[in-house]
């Protein structure tokens, strides 16, 4: 691959997350359970972990060392998408992504504290933003109809914690082995808890088949899947102190601006301040 490829896929990345974050709720909104939404979302996981290989000659990493890597990225990753698309039934995107985005906090901590890493004051200070932007997306009005109860808030902290994780994980796992091979681990990983959000669902209610459904959900998850694809292979490419700022900062925005369009609402002035506030935070931390 041309390194000049890199700002493609960075910008694939960004477009095609931003995009969907504020679309993947609109399957459940229609009567397509979550759960059966994660099933649709991993299977789309598959053909571009096919491309991932093809990319690199069919050279799977197999050892260890690779498969502990990959599998616990994949693992915590898929878990995380698990709980994002219950937070996102019971919460708008517009809130859910912003407290996500945020999960930089946790790999930069985690690195201060095991890899015995030298943080700056830029990341410091966006943790101390992170932690007030959570505080403050998370204000209700007592009279506000917008959000009811804080399962979504719940929620998207453990997706927060997850993602996270996954990212310091993946710090370790870069300087051993290709993102393709990490990407291939994460398709399986994310196959492997397809029982999990079988038996999760509830097959008593009604459950819309339609195109808003099971097609509807497909065609969005192709975005996530692809962006995470493409995400893996611009970091391989480029620097990430270049990346991370476009990649997890500006697609946060995306998500949005297309949920408040969307829902046609405007939060309190409590919560536009906390998800400004959020977005600096990303971009403070991101390295």
């Amino acid at each position: 691959m041309s390194k000049k490829s890199w700002l493609l896929y960075a910008l694939t990345t960004t477009v095609f997350w931003g995009v969907w974050g504020a679309m993947i709720e609109l399957p459940g909104h229609a009567g397509f359970p979550p759960t059966l939404v994660y099933i649709v979302w991993a299977l789309t996981m598959i053909p571009c972990a096919i491309a991932a290989l093809a990319i690199i000659h069919w050279k799977l990493e197999y050892d260890y060392k690779s498969i502990f890597y990959g599998m616990t990225i994949g693992l915590t990753g898929a878990g995380g998408q698990i709980i994002l698309f219950q937070a996102l039934a019971s919460g708008p995107a517009y809130l859910v992504f912003p407290i996500i985005s945020l999960s930089p906090a946790v790999t930069v901590l985690l690195s201060v504290a095991f890899l015995k890493e030298r943080t700056t004051k830029r990341h410091w200070v966006g943790i101390v933003f992170a932690l007030l932007a959570i505080v403050m997306m998370s204000f209700q009005k007592p009279d506000s109809n917008a959000v009811s109860g804080y399962a979504w808030l719940i929620l998207a902290i453990g997706v927060f914690l997850a993602w996270g994780i996954q990212a310091f994980i993946m710090k370790k796992a870069n300087d051993h082995m290709k993102a393709e091979n990490i990407f291939f681990y994460m398709a399986i990983s994310g196959i492997m808890l397809i029982p999990i959000a079988y038996f999760m669902t509830d097959f008593t209610q009604e459950i819309n088949y339609g195109f808003k459904g099971p097609y509807l959900a497909a065609i969005v998850s192709v975005l996530n899947s692809v962006g995470a694809l493409t995400f893996g292979l611009c970091h391989s490419l480029w620097k990430v102190i270049i990346v991370a700022p476009l990649t997890n900062a500006v697609a946060p925005i995306i998500t949005v601006v297309l949920s408040l369009l969307m829902y046609a609402v405007i939060p309190n002035p409590v919560i536009i301040a906390g998800i400004v506030i959020a977005l600096i935070a990303v971009y403070l931390m991101a390295e």
